[in-house]
């Protein structure tokens, strides 16, 4: 089921116009109602990857949420007239979602990250939000699970039911991860948070409030990442801001998926 908000057509993806506090909100509901599915916590990479690849902008446009997860996005939305849009910034929902969920009715699983990063988040939850439970984490490897491992995961998340499935993979794997996996795995929401894994567990340090409000969180995560993030952001932007001026100025239309 995808969800009722509004969207905004940002390169051919569907993007939801939510903040962080209705995006929490409803997908705690979701989750209570079963009505959920897996959530795309969206950036400039994800809209370019998916003007690249056709299948990966279905996978995008199948989700039950796209959010705004970088500022640009939002400047986009807001000059197609959407004035309320805001940034639904992955690492800041999570918080909001464990906030919410501190009565223990709903729980949550940990998937991605390095070893031992999905453990040390959890206890980072669990200190932070007393009664929040996190009943299980799981690191898998750099490559696709075998068929062994692909059995082993549905067994222990059928086993447990969590609620909330959390993936930091990053993008594109993550999202592929949890389309692929969608209805297999006994849970009922699926969030892809990429980086908020290293964020919250103290592996990664978050770009400084007024550069994030700025859109130049890319900058500080290149000052910190050069080696691994050079090439990402040389690539991504210019494409980004090429094909949203020709959007908005109408040189190039994209029909609503």
């Amino acid at each position: 089921m995808i969800s009722s908000f509004d969207k905004v057509n940002i390169m051919g993806v569907n993007v939801d116009i939510a903040s962080v506090d209705r995006a929490a909100e409803h997908l705690v509901n979701s989750a209570k109602q079963n009505t959920g599915g897996y959530v795309c916590v969206t950036s400039v990479h994800g809209i370019v990857e998916a003007q690249e690849k056709q299948d990966f902008r279905d996978i995008l446009n199948n989700a039950h949420m796209v959010t705004s997860d970088g500022v640009p996005l939002v400047w986009f939305g807001r000059i197609k007239g959407h004035a309320d849009m805001q940034r639904v910034y992955g690492p800041d929902l999570m918080l909001d979602i464990m906030k919410r969920t501190q009565d223990g009715a709903l729980t949550h699983f940990f998937y991605g990250g390095n070893t031992g990063v999905a453990e040390e988040l959890k206890a980072r939850m669990e200190a932070r939000f007393p009664g929040v439970v996190v009943s299980g984490t799981y690191c898998p490897p750099f490559r696709p699970l075998t068929d062994d491992e692909a059995s082993e995961l549905v067994a222990q998340i059928d086993a447990l039911k969590p609620d909330f499935f959390w993936v930091g993979l990053s993008t594109p794997k993550q999202e592929a991860f949890m389309s692929a996996y969608s209805g297999r795995l006994a849970t009922r929401v699926m969030l892809g948070v990429g980086a908020a894994f290293d964020f919250h567990s103290g592996h990664l340090q978050q770009a400084p409030a007024i550069l994030q409000k700025a859109g130049l969180e890319w900058a500080y995560r290149l000052y910190r990442e050069p080696k691994r993030l050079w090439r990402r952001y040389l690539k991504n932007n210019p494409i980004f801001l090429w094909g949203a001026f020709r959007q908005l100025t109408g040189l190039k239309r994209y029909p609503p998926s």
